[in-house]
């Protein structure tokens, strides 16, 4: 058969070859158009930016980017997105005065490094270029922001911004913020950003230390002021790994947002519904493993949902507890506390939560007690019921509950809905606690709950390491008493390293500055002698602690001149928390002039922890502790924890402690100070004791003094302000000393403090 008549041109197979070869053509330049630009320069970036079309992608090439303030501003589609992406993952360092700004539609953002510097605006990465110009349908996706934080810890500044709508923040890392500002913030200030319907999962929020005042947020979602506009931002699948900042973890401040499948390790704070209505929270898991201020979630407002959460070993009480439902303020303004009003509290597990407080925050303003809300199908498993009422609870129904403590300690109007029963408790295979009774599996959260896991958040190829170096955790470096020894070992030293002190006198004539993790130890202990010729032996400053073991330190070599100190922070503006420690040391003779300190916070500076054991002071004409620099009354304090424990305290003309947080902000827990098993003799008697005091407490939040002895000395004053302070004074000795003193500042009547058990009597 002749087929020739086929290819002529009025066939249908002619015409379907050539609709092939166009089809052909066609898809390749398709593919042109999409271009891989790899950029070198700033320049060079600049000038792809403005070549840039659907489908491209600005590559930036590895290495330190120095103080580069990007722009990325471009329109893609939502099957050919624009791209900003590093040559390598993580091999792109973006330091110094950098930040990222992001404005326009359909735009990703990948594989970037912030560290080593700090932003030189607002915000580090910003979904917008200005107020009209904003990001929509965009994502940040495996980007690294790493202690970028400003040097100034009280200027504040944000991490991520998300503005605009429809936005994602997936896979990133966030560790180390140190400075005032929330790590991210979604913001709901103007039409284009409200019911924005952001994503945020799967980022990995690293350690953030304390930071001793207000604003330390890790998440917020809206402000007061935007608080009764709807966000429908979706929060899950995150993992906050000691978020420390303040008592405020997540801050919702807006409604409709669904917070869920988050896990909470180790975090002081909560997730509180601040503001806002109708918001849910949903299957989050929250592990305290009992450490100090672990918390879970606070329910504030209208209409939240609460249900399917696991909260386990968690110590918080108060604002911060393992669960709190706090009374309103009759007719609140925006920015106070709205009545909680139709909560629906469901299939909980509450599993040995230390504190749950009901109509919390209760006072002559917080009078609106909660209303119409339901608690039901929850599990509460404690030695003993963890429930505190600061106020009438009947607006709460508890319905269908079940716990393990017994009914007769309930108020009886909760009795009815919880039920008590002997449970035996098992852990299943999500690593969670459950009754073993399969009866009782409609109580509490569900077997189904699968935990968020840290290794599935963040950027896989950036490691999630340690925030600090233990003491002792490093090498042993010999040291000598020879000339400069001491101070070329310094030098030398590496963070956790131990600088072993051999038996004999070393004179000092420079100041030893701390600036890593180190310990300095006597061979033999009191063996070791060191005197110093500058007005302080010790600095520490940022990345520094230090631990003292064994040592004697005494001023007979020291300027005669006041002020002097052996230890000292740096005078202004240290950015980073310190450590210190001293155990089983002699520190004596600090008297060849007036006000020789032992140990002198500057401004601005914060201890995580000083802990003093076992040593013996004496022959002093200063104080020994003086953290009281925050004097502006902002609510910042100088330490978080402040420990003395089995010391001699002799002949000190100051103070032992003076500890000082002002301001009535109630954001943080701290300081903390526990004086136990110690002697003072002739303490705080100095004509130049400002403070009158062995110890000066003003607005310290917990404080112990219990089983001490205070011969001869000055007596404890201890100052209450804000946010309910817990004082305990007992035990103790006081020969020849007048009786504690204790004064409320803020609240009104008789003082709060525990005094008993004292012995007062004069010599």
């Amino acid at each position: 058969m002749n087929n020739s008549n086929n290819n002529t041109p009025s066939s249908p197979h002619w015409l379907f070859t050539q609709l092939l070869v166009l089809l052909m053509l066609c898809a390749p330049s398709t593919m042109v158009q999409a271009k891989d630009r790899l950029v070198a320069t700033q320049a060079e970036y600049k000038t792809a930016l403005k070549q840039v079309e659907p489908g491209d992608k600005i590559i930036l090439k590895n290495g330190i980017w120095q103080n580069f303030e990007v722009l990325f501003m471009a329109k893609g589609t939502a099957d050919s997105p624009i791209e900003l992406t590093a040559e390598t993952k993580g091999k792109v360092i973006l330091s110094g005065q950098s930040n990222l700004k992001l404005a326009g539609e359909y735009l990703q953002v990948s594989g970037l490094v912030f560290k080593n510097g700090y932003t030189p605006s607002n915000e580090v990465i910003a979904f917008r270029k200005n107020k009209k110009q904003l990001a929509f349908h965009s994502r940040v996706t495996e980007v690294v922001i790493d202690n970028y934080s400003n040097p100034d810890r009280q200027e504040s500044d944000y991490w991520v911004s998300l503005y605009g709508q429809n936005n994602r923040l997936d896979h990133n890392n966030f560790v180390g913020k140190r400075n005032v500002g929330v790590t991210v913030a979604v913001r709901l200030d103007s039409k284009d950003s409200q019911q924005n319907h952001h994503r945020i999962d799967h980022n990995y929020f690293g350690p953030r230390p304390i930071l001793g005042s207000n604003g330390g947020e890790t998440l917020r979602i809206g402000t007061s002021h935007y608080s009764l506009t709807d966000s429908f931002t979706v929060v899950e699948n995150n993992y906050f790994d000691r978020c420390d900042g303040e008592v405020e973890i997540i801050s919702v401040k807006s409604g409709k947002n669904r917070i869920q499948n988050n896990l909470f390790y180790q975090a002081r704070g909560t997730l509180t519904l601040r503001h806002g209505n109708g918001n849910t929270i949903d299957s989050n898991v929250f592990l305290g493993n009992g450490i100090d201020h672990t918390g879970g979630i606070r329910v504030i407002n209208r209409d939240q949902i609460i249900t399917n959460n696991y909260l386990e070993g968690l110590t918080g009480n108060r604002f911060g507890s393992g669960f709190t439902i706090m009374n309103g303020v009759p007719n609140s303004s925006i920015n106070r506390y709205h009545q909680v009003i139709n909560a629906n509290i469901n299939h909980n597990s509450f599993i040995n939560l230390d504190h749950i407080e009901l109509a919390a925050g209760s006072d002559a303003e917080r009078s609106a007690v909660p209303l119409d809300s339901t608690l039901s199908q929850n599990l509460f498993i404690s030695p003993a019921a963890p429930f505190t009422l600061h106020d009438d609870v009947s607006g709460l129904t508890f319905t269908d509950n079940l716990s393990n403590f017994a009914s007769k300690d309930l108020n009886p109007s909760m009795a009815k809905g919880i039920s008590s029963k002997n449970i035996t408790m098992k852990r299943a295979a999500n690593g969670l606690l459950y009754p073993s009774d399969a009866s009782l599996a409609q109580y509490g959260a569900s077997k189904n709950l699968i935990p968020t896991l840290k290794q599935e958040t963040g950027a896989s190829w950036y490691p999630k390491t340690e925030p600090t170096v233990a003491f002792q955790s490093g090498n042993i470096i010999k040291v000598n008493a020879t000339d400069d020894e001491l101070a070329s070992a310094v030098a030398q030293a590496q963070s956790g390293d131990t600088l072993l002190l051999n038996d004999g006198r070393y004179n000092v004539s420079r100041i030893l500055a701390i600036s890593k993790t180190l310990t300095f130890k006597a061979a033999n202990p009191r063996q070791a002698i060191i005197s110093f010729e500058r007005p302080s032996l010790f600095e520490i400053q940022d990345n520094g602690s230090l631990q003292l073991d064994g040592l004697v330190i005494n001023g007979l070599n020291s300027p005669d001149s006041a002020g002097n100190s052996v230890v000292r922070t740096r005078k202004w503006g240290m950015l980073i928390n310190y450590r210190f420690e001293m155990t089983n040391s002699i520190v004596e003779q600090l008297n060849v002039n007036h006000s020789f300190h032992f140990f002198d916070s500057g401004s601005r500076a914060f201890a995580d922890m000083i802990n003093i054991n076992h040593n013996q002071f004496r022959y002093i004409t200063g104080d020994l502790f003086r953290l009281n620099k925050e004097t502006d009354d902002l609510g910042i304090y100088n330490a978080e924890y402040l420990t003395l424990n089995n010391n001699q305290f002799e002949d000190i003309e100051g103070s032992v402690a003076s500890v000082y947080r002002g301001g009535t902000d109630e954001s943080t827990f701290g300081p903390h100070v526990s004086v136990n098993h110690n002697v003072f003799t002739q303490v705080g008697l100095g004509k130049r004791n400002k403070t009158g005091a062995s110890l000066k407490l003003h607005g310290v939040q917990m404080s112990q003094v219990e089983d001490n002895k205070f011969n001869n000395s000055a007596p404890i004053i201890v100052e209450h302000t804000v946010g309910e302070p817990k004082t305990r004074i007992a035990n103790n000795e006081f020969n020849n000393t007048a009786s504690p003193q204790v004064t409320e500042l803020v609240a009104a009547g008789k003082h709060t403090a525990d005094i008993n058990n004292n012995k007062v009597q004069k010599l």
